[in-house]
């Protein structure tokens, strides 16, 4: 899988409800595992690598990694925490984004099985971040309009040294 970076039209669309979970949908939940730990991320999403279906993947720190099929968010906390993030399909760039502090999501995993996670901290903020993804939504479009120009600027001057 390759991961698709900014200025792709892609990840500017929302993605498509899964319609059935079979072994092809198992496979790409594997390869969103291996390419986010092949980019050094935390978590990827399908519409990052051109599959423009609702799934993304998460592995964070000693947790164990874990597949969103069509997942819906049930509730987020009213606390908010900032934190520096960054997104493999904008490489090098970070910045400071202000999210819930904690969320409640219902999905489907790469077997076919639904669930109900409440997750916090690290956890709650990567998986926000990539239900972002799939509302075609990145992490510089909840920052100042100012900042968000800054990171494209920098990220377009990057981008012309490779």
């Amino acid at each position: 899988m390759e991961i698709i970076i900014l200025g792709n039209e892609l990840l500017r669309k929302k993605a498509e409800r899964v319609i059935d979970i079979d072994k092809e949908l198992t496979q790409v939940a594997m390869e969103l595992i291996d390419a986010l730990h092949k980019g050094k991320g935390v978590g990827l999403a399908g519409p990052q690598v051109g599959f423009m279906k609702r799934i993304f993947a998460v592995h964070v720190a000693k947790d164990v990694p874990r597949v969103f099929i069509n997942p819906s968010l049930l509730e987020t906390s009213s606390e908010t925490a900032k934190y520096e993030e960054g997104c493999l399909s904008i490489p090098g760039m970070y910045a400071d984004v202000v999210r819930p502090g904690a969320v409640r999501i219902q999905a489907w995993n790469e077997n076919g099985r639904p669930f109900t996670l409440d997750a916090e901290g690290i956890l709650a903020r990567v998986i926000l971040h990539e239900y972002d993804h799939l509302e075609g939504i990145l992490f510089i479009d909840r920052l100042s309009e100012l900042k968000r120009k800054r990171i494209i600027t920098k990220f377009e001057k990057l981008r012309k040294t490779y």
